[in-house]
């Protein structure tokens, strides 16, 4: 209730701030709010958040990761394909992009980058949340390998893994980068298989967005199937939301790190 009544002080302050007539107008990133991220309501004494709050909170977490000005910089401009297949990859993306409002509560609204190291699968993966943040729709970048470590070093703590796994579970988009990232074992007859913990903490989070039909927007060194092998409820999950944007990028030649440093 302390935090409600600050907001709202500090919002009746800037009415009357701006009432007086005395000062220059202030300008806001967001008008409904005025950056509050917050909107509330005196009279009942009540709180919502407002539509740029996840949008901001998305930037706080680009922030703090210290990937800020790289992340912010990958967009559709700067990325050049080297041929057909990342020229393709790039028409796709931009096509999602464009017919998102249309697609976001069907099966079929997610999109998967998969395969070769460094064929730009996260540029373009970013270019599409940059994109997404510029018209105020939240993302939760998701960076695997790390993101997983947190949630399973809490799985024992029932409210602490709630309270983690939601953030994924109820993001507007959820861009999970490098999927399965150190995720993997070797058996004693030479499979790779998925380890147990990361297999129960990803199907909870690609299940729950499957029947809530939530966006994901995916990059992977692993192609489908292997994605489907690792583990079949997960990986078929995957294939129906991301159906018509897939895209599999398979040898060294369209390795777009090498082709931007030669």
């Amino acid at each position: 209730m302390d935090q409600l009544q600050k907001i709202a002080e500090r919002i009746l302050n800037s009415i009357k701030a701006n009432s007086s007539g005395t000062e220059e107008k202030t300008h806001y990133e967001c008008e409904i709010c005025k950056d509050e991220e917050w909107l509330f309501d005196i009279e009942n004494n009540t709180a919502r958040p407002c539509k740029c709050r996840e949008v901001k909170l998305y930037k706080r977490i680009i922030e703090s990761s210290g990937i800020t000005e790289a992340f912010l910089q990958r967009n559709f401009n700067n990325f050049k394909p080297t041929n057909k297949i990342t020229a393709d990859a790039k028409a796709m993306a931009m096509d999602y992009v464009k017919k998102f409002d249309s697609i976001k509560n069907l099966r079929n609204n997610s999109i998967a980058f998969l395969g070769q190291v460094g064929a730009g699968k996260t540029h373009l993966s970013i270019a599409i949340a940059n994109e997404f943040m510029k018209r105020n729709i939240g993302v939760r970048y998701m960076q695997y390998r790390e993101d997983i470590t947190r949630i399973k070093q809490v799985a024992m703590d029932e409210e602490s893994y709630a309270k983690e796994i939601n953030k994924y579970k109820n993001a507007t988009v959820l861009l999970i980068d490098d999927l399965y990232k150190n995720a993997t074992h070797r058996t004693r007859a030479g499979y790779e298989v998925l380890n147990d913990a990361d297999k129960r903490a990803i199907f909870e989070i690609v299940n729950y967005r499957y029947f809530k039909n939530a966006p994901m927007i995916i990059s992977s060194e692993y192609l489908i199937n292997d994605i489907i092998d690792f583990d079949e409820g997960i990986g078929t999950r995957i294939t129906e939301m991301c159906k018509g944007h897939i895209i599999e990028f398979q040898g060294q030649e369209l390795n777009y790190r090498l082709h931007k440093a030669l």
